[in-house]
């Protein structure tokens, strides 16, 4: 299951230094909900190596101002407590996911 992200954790889980992938979503979303499963189906596959997590902007907001979030779902990599130069929008396909995220162990 993807861990939740909000404006309170995000920075610590930056912090560790392990490479995360963020999910910008929202329930309304109908490409967000469907992407769901493969998002917690990779949190599940990279368990303890890459953190999987999502960011919900109803619930939350200055990441998605930090981030410029303008659609939806948006899908942004950070490795080394920065952030990469992936930037996904759009539903994605889960080997496309898989793709950008070995990018970031290599």
């Amino acid at each position: 299951m993807a861990q939740t992200i909000t404006d309170q954790n995000f920075e610590e889980l930056l912090a560790t230094g392990k490479p995360m992938l963020v999910d910008f979503w929202a329930t309304w979303c109908g490409p967000c909900v469907g992407m769901a499963p493969v998002i917690d189906k990779l949190a599940e596959e990279y368990a303890g190596r890459v953190i999987v997590g999502k960011y919900n902007v109803d619930e939350e907001g200055d990441l998605s101002n930090t981030y410029r979030i303008m659609s939806l779902p948006t899908i942004l990599f950070f490795k080394d407590g920065k952030k990469a130069d992936i930037r996904l929008v759009g539903s994605q396909t889960e080997d496309k996911l898989r793709q950008a995220i070995e990018q970031l162990l290599a």
